[in-house]
């Protein structure tokens, strides 16, 4: 069993940062790949980055590359998501999430743990 909770979620205006943290429990963290989510009003909810299991590989949404970093911190048990130059359409739910295949996934469906989410709102 995994918890896992993140924070770092607010208003921020277009152009801004911020930076997301997601602290998990339950089990060492070089345990599991790690993955960010979001979930945008009205939408579905859509894969954002994804960490292996040491750090070493990275994979990011198109939306996204160039302007976020998702790190890892084990001796923390800590995820995070840099976010720079933000744009309106950024805004959703932020959702981290564990899985213990050593292969990045990207799709929801192949996650074992969710942590409940943190609001992040970009305004123009």
């Amino acid at each position: 069993q995994v918890q896992l909770v993140e924070s770092g979620g607010g208003l921020v205006q277009a152009g801004g940062s911020l930076r997301l943290s997601c602290v998990g429990s339950g089990r060492t963290a070089s345990t599991y790949t790690m993955g960010w989510f979001r979930r945008a009003p009205g939408k579905e909810r859509e894969f954002v980055a994804a960490i292996g299991r040491n750090g070493r590989s990275t994979y990011y949404a198109d939306s996204v590359k160039g302007r976020f970093t998702i790190s890892r911190d084990n001796a923390k048990n800590t995820v995070y998501l840099q976010m720079n130059s933000l744009k309106p359409e950024d805004t959703a739910v932020y959702s981290c999430a564990a899985q213990t295949s050593a292969v990045l996934i990207t799709t929801t469906d192949r996650y074992d743990y969710w942590g409940q989410g943190t609001q992040v709102t970009v305004s123009s």
